[in-house]
């Protein structure tokens, strides 16, 4: 593609952020003298020392024998699993950072995914290939480091040993009834970061999540509970030592990573990258955050985001350790959505991972940096915190028809946006379970289906057709009928020729997510029927767990005396507001109506109606780099699972 037609791609349709593969996303520190290993006998003794119970309750009882066999209090392991693993155990594999089992025990030569998915080049890792902690927990503990690695009981019992081994090195205190606290230094060294101020966090957060408490079911079915250590002294934040200027709370620690903003195909106008400068806030208005994943390593993201003639977002967060990096001021302009309306409007957030394989790469480390830049960003730019403007890239819209199949669907149906919203403090799932009994036509309700026991069948993941492997997902299925069988609802601008909707990875066609609201279309025995994508989508409701709560919203229907009501991608102003020299942008509808009678919830009802006019390198044509504000007024619903826009004047509001 010329420079020229990449440029007016880019302007039109907002750049679409990375697709690749893997990395480690690595950071290690410098590990204490190893200590000679304890007799050969300690493995076996935890293991023998699981008492006896049911089968999903293992995995506590692991954690309490471990804890019992090395003197490590039964709060720090737990906290320690919980940030590296959220207590799931990944069978065999290594996550992304090298690491595993529960106490992601690191070795840092995982399989070359970048060649398996054809991508090819090395696979970097973050760190020096010199940690192997799983090996070192393996002889301290005398237990094969094969097992370690594939096992989660021994992966839990040489996790605690290698942990318990740091106290002692540290010439601390060791014993199960010692004060969590005094734990902070081997906890510090457990993290492996080679940054002081990242192995601070880390520990940090454990010993936060245990004055705090955790429960779960893990993506295997195991029930975990760290009970709450009321009144545990957490040390204060260190002094950062952020790169200036980021724009991130200080205790992140921060890198600056900037994105250029360069002129690179002289004397063509349009050959510059990676961004467009502007004035934001103030014009235009900060209104979303987007969240992405990479599809790639870190390193390779962060290669990616310092090439000119790429595309651009303000930050990334690296998968291990939770580390951030900036590489855009807030006021400018990123080209990461695939949508010129929502990239004005937004902040994009890139995150280590690839969507189709999951929990392996969104950790605990990475849900509380991300959440904690989130809410930072939120105050200090006003946006909501609700699932209307905290977005995923799989919920931003085409700008016209042609665009829409080709849309984004990261961070998929593995991220967990339930437990997101936690840590944002703006839980999802609160309120009344929604049950046919209890709703009736025109009731709003909001999904909230919970996350790891929420597993539903998804398939593509390695293999076209292939199921892919069981785990927590952050949607529930609408059907086309009231039974188990019906097929899939439509989306006509995935599946052109009016096709139901597939379980493949990739298809957010029948997908409504968690937090997403919904009105009521009718009920029959266990299912509800809701208004979506311009049809009625019936979702299963379960005895003893909806997965939707009871909710409250404005609701928009066709105004009177209309039988449709077109649907937008983007809320561009009218034809007359445009500049003599600005090309006027179209506004068309996308391949969705709103029927007479149907009911769709008012996402924002006050969504700006402007262009970003931004055509080339500086202010070389008149306008250039300026904000055309409309008069139309268009509102932001719930359509089906992309946010979708109306014009106000073509609905009526209830």
């Amino acid at each position: 593609m010329s420079s020229i037609s990449r440029r007016r791609l880019l302007t039109a349709v907002g750049a679409t952020s990375t697709f690749a593969l893997t990395g480690l996303g690595l950071a290690v520190g410098v590990a204490p003298t190893q200590a000679a290993p304890p007799p050969t006998s300690t493995g076996q003794a935890c293991l023998s020392g699981i008492r006896p119970g049911s089968a999903d309750s293992l995995r506590q009882r692991v954690f309490d024998a471990a804890s019992r066999t090395f003197g490590v209090p039964l709060a720090v392991v737990q906290g320690v699993s919980y940030l590296e693993s959220r207590w799931d155990a990944h069978g065999s594999s290594p996550s992304t950072a090298g690491g595993y089992g529960p106490m992601h025990l690191t070795d840092v030569t995982p399989p070359d995914m970048s060649r398996a998915k054809g991508i090819g080049g090395p696979l970097r890792s973050d760190g020096p290939a010199a940690l192997h902690t799983a090996d070192r927990a393996a002889s301290l503990t005398g237990l094969p480091a094969q097992r370690v690695k594939a096992d989660a009981a021994a992966n839990i019992c040489a996790g605690t040993a290698l942990l318990a081994s740091y106290q002692r090195q540290s010439g601390a205190a060791t014993g199960v009834h010692t004060d969590p606290a005094q734990w902070y230094g081997a906890v510090r060294s457990y993290s492996g970061s080679a940054s002081a101020i990242d192995s601070a966090t880390f520990a940090r957060r454990v010993l936060t999540v245990i004055g705090t408490g955790a429960a779960r079911t893990t993506n295997d079915g195991q029930r975990v509970r760290l009970q709450a250590v009321p009144g545990l002294r957490v040390p204060a934040a260190p002094v950062g030592s952020q790169t200036a200027p980021v724009d991130c709370p200080t205790d992140l620690n921060c890198e600056w990573v900037p994105a250029p903003y360069e002129w690179y195909g002289r004397p063509d106008p349009y050959a510059y990258g990676n961004h467009d400068l502007a004035n934001r806030p103030d014009s235009p208005e900060i209104d979303y955050i987007v969240i992405h994943d990479t599809e790639t390593s870190y390193q390779t993201t962060l290669d990616l985001v310092q090439d000119p003639t790429y595309v651009s977002w303000n930050y990334t967060i690296r998968s291990s350790d939770g580390h951030v990096a900036q590489h855009l001021y807030a006021n400018n302009v990123g080209w990461h959505a695939g949508n010129w309306y929502v990239n004005t409007h937004s902040i994009g957030i890139e995150h280590e991972g690839v969507a189709a394989q999951g929990a392996t790469w969104y950790t605990e480390s990475m849900y509380e940096s991300s959440a904690e830049l989130v809410g930072y960003l939120a105050e200090e730019y006003g946006v909501r915190l609700d699932r209307a403007h905290i977005i995923g890239h799989d919920q931003v819209p085409g700008i016209l028809p042609k665009y829409v199949r080709g849309m984004h669907w990261d961070p998929g149906p593995y991220w967990d946006w339930g437990h997101y919203f936690a840590l944002l403090g703006a839980p999802i799932g609160t309120g009344t379970r929604a049950t046919p009994a209890n709703v009736q036509t025109g009731t709003v309700v909001k999904v909230a289906p919970g996350f790891a026991g929420n597993q539903h069948k998804v398939t593509g993941c390695t293999e076209p057709g292939v199921r892919c492997p069981d785990q927590g997902t952050n949607f529930v299925y609408l059907r086309q009928g009231p039974r188990a069988l019906a097929p899939l609802v439509k989306d006509v601008g995935i599946h052109r020729h009016g096709g139901s909707s597939t379980t493949d990875v990739a298809d957010i066609g029948a997908r409504a997510a968690a937090g997403q609201k919904l009105v009521v279309a009718g009920t029959y025995a266990r299912w509800i029927a809701v208004w979506y994508l311009g049809q009625k989508g019936w979702i299963y409701v379960p005895p003893g767990h909806s997965p939707l709560v009871l909710s409250s919203g404005q609701v928009v229907t066709v105004r009177a005396g209309a039988s449709q009501a077109p649907v937008y991608g983007r809320a561009y102003p009218e034809r007359s507001a445009y500049p003599d020299g600005v090309p006027i942008q179209r506004t068309g509808p996308l391949q969705y109506t709103i029927e007479k009678g149907q009911r769709y919830v008012v996402a924002d009802a006050t969504v700006p109606t402007d262009y970003y006019y931004a055509s080339t390198y500086d202010d070389s044509v008149p306008h250039d780099h300026t904000d055309i504000v409309g008069k139309d007024t268009y509102k932001e619903i719930w359509f089906g699972h992309r946010m979708a826009f109306v014009r106000t004047a073509d609905v009526d509001v209830r």
